[in-house]
């Protein structure tokens, strides 16, 4: 393995030392240039720390970072399984690279390869949970463990599977399975189960767009949406409560007796079998004139409300 001698060290670290890295866009010369950087020794490394706690050295810092950068590609080839962007997956672990470096302490006795591989992992896992579903799949502890192990360890038991001549074609985990899971991740089954549903699950957008033939897109927002609580709805409904009790009250009082009874007994009673009020010809037989002349004041009742509840409104 290729390593910086002293000189060629400190050339690098007094040189300008990004000028090694290809330019932004094309990723396989990055990892292609990545990869040939040259390692530290013990010593460089060091000495380099030391110059970057002591006397804030950005050039001895960019040393570091440089020489880590194949650390970098390696650990986000983890997480492709993931579908985000490699080039993504890269640049949040050299923030994570960037982070170790400015924590290092030479003086502790491990090299910052070690040292930087925590960093490097958690700043990769905090892009993926943010960026790998709109809605979060892991907020707890237990969860983020859950959801990067989840994936290895089904693979595992379906490569065992194979081995024993099972069905590799299963994608849900059985009961045993789960059991397994939950006892070597210490948590509870249905945690295990939970994060498999959340994990199979796709995003689905709340409004989608038009297709391409122009037809409009069918989302949770079409039922999801509660139209009586929009603000114009909301005022219709009140107008109609209105007009149904103070309205109905304010015309019925425009009416004289007679008209009042007929309209109130045969629109607003209702019998305890649950059918309408009187007929025409009951309230026929009650005022001794016929079923056309109960027929002829109820129409013109009606019309004096209507316009009552007009000017009401």
């Amino acid at each position: 393995m290729t390593t910086l001698s002293g000189a060629s060290a400190n050339q690098l670290a007094v040189a300008n030392p990004w000028s090694m890295v290809p330019p932004l866009g094309n990723l396989d010369a990055y990892i292609s240039a990545a990869n040939r950087l040259p390692l530290l020794t013990l010593e460089e490394e060091q000495g380099f720390a030391r110059r970057l706690r002591e006397h804030n050295d950005l050039e001895a810092a960019g040393a570091l970072i440089l020489s880590h950068l194949r650390l970098v590609v390696s650990i986000s080839r983890q997480y492709l399984g993931y579908g985000l962007p490699h080039g993504d997956l890269i640049q949040e672990g050299n923030v994570g690279l960037m982070k170790a470096v400015k924590r290092f302490d030479p003086d502790q006795g491990v090299r910052l390869v070690s040292y930087a591989m925590h960093w490097i992992k958690a700043e990769i896992h905090e892009y993926i949970l943010k960026n790998w579903r709109m809605v979060k799949v892991a907020t707890t502890k237990a969860q983020r463990k859950l959801f990067f192990n989840l994936r290895s360890m089904k693979q595992s038991f379906k490569a065992d599977s194979a081995a024993g001549a099972g069905d590799t074609h299963r994608d849900t985990l059985s009961a045993d399975e789960v059991s397994q899971m939950a006892t070597r991740l210490n948590v509870k089954p249905e945690e295990v189960l939970e994060m498999e549903t959340r994990l199979s699950g796709g995003d689905v957008l709340l409004d989608p767009s038009p297709s391409d033939d122009g037809d409009d897109g069918f989302g949770p927002i079409a039922y999801l949406a509660d139209a009586s609580q929009e603000p114009t709805a909301q005022l219709e409904s009140r107008q109609r409560d209105r007009l149904s009790t103070d309205g109905i009250s304010t015309a019925l009082e425009a009416l004289d007796e007679r008209s009042r009874r007929i309209v109130e007994e045969r629109w607003l009673k209702v019998n305890d079998d649950g059918s309408g009020g009187m007929t025409l010809h009951d309230l026929a037989a009650v005022y001794s004139v016929s079923a056309e002349r109960i027929r002829q004041i109820e129409v013109a009742a009606m019309k004096k409300m209507k316009k009552a509840l007009a000017d009401f409104a």
